[in-house]
C-alpha cells in the first residue's frame, strides 16, 4: 500500500481511517440503539460510557482524517463514464459525511455537558463539560443527535449501496480504491 493518495487509489492512512471510523460509527450507532431501549440499570450506564468514549474517539479520528485530507489533497479520479449528476451527488455525500463526523459527537458532547454527566474516555481522559447544566439545552441537543442519527444511517445506506453498485453492476473499480491492495501472490 502506498502512503499518499494517488489519482488511482487512496493512500493507506486514508484507507485505515475510513475503515476504522466505519467500524467505530457502526459500533457506536448500534450501542446507541441498544442503550436507549434498555431499562435503567448498571448495564445501561456502562453502554453509555462506552458509546461516549467511542464518540469522542471518532471526533479525534475525524480531526486526523480531515487533517490528512488537507495535507494530501490528491484524490482518486472518478471514472469518466460517471454522469455529471452522479459526480455532484458523490461530492455532496462525502461533504455531508464530514459534517456528520463532527456534528454527531459534538451534539452528543453537548447532551452530556448540559446533563452534567461525567465524560471519561475509556477511563483514561476526563473531558470537562463545555456548557452549563441545562435541561432545555440537553433536550434540544438530544433531538439534534437523534435526528442526525437517522440522517447518518440513511447516508451510510446510500453510500454502501452506491459502493456495491459500482463494484457489482458498473464494475468500474471505485470500491477497490478503498480496499487494501492484494499482493501479486493472491491475484
Amino acid at each position: 500500500m502506498t502512503l499518499r493518495n494517488t489519482t488511482e487509489s487512496w493512500g493507506s492512512p486514508a484507507k485505515w481511517l475510513h475503515w476504522l471510523m466505519a467500524l467505530g460509527i457502526l459500533g457506536t450507532m448500534t450501542l446507541g440503539v441498544v442503550m436507549v431501549n434498555l431499562p435503567m440499570s448498571a448495564l445501561k450506564f456502562e453502554l453509555y460510557a462506552i458509546h461516549k468514549s467511542i464518540g469522542m474517539t471518532l471526533l479525534v479520528l475525524a480531526l486526523l482524517r480531515i487533517s490528512w485530507r488537507w495535507m494530501n489533497p490528491v484524490v482518486p479520479v472518478l471514472p469518466s463514464s460517471l454522469p455529471a449528476y452522479e459526480r455532484r451527488l458523490a461530492g455532496w455525500a462525502h461533504g455531508l459525511f464530514y459534517v456528520l463526523l463532527f456534528a454527531m459527537p459534538i451534539s452528543g458532547y453537548v447532551i452530556n455537558s448540559a446533563a452534567n454527566f461525567p465524560l471519561n474516555v475509556f477511563g483514561l481522559v476526563q473531558v470537562p463539560n463545555v456548557v452549563p447544566e441545562s435541561e432545555s439545552v440537553s433536550a434540544v441537543a438530544t433531538w439534534v443527535h437523534a435526528s442526525l442519527f437517522w440522517f447518518f444511517a440513511g447516508l451510510i445506506a446510500i453510500h454502501v449501496a452506491g459502493a456495491l453498485r459500482h463494484h457489482f453492476i458498473l464494475k468500474d473499480g471505485i470500491l477497490l480504491r478503498m480496499l487494501p491492495k492484494r499482493s501479486s501472490k493472491e491475484t
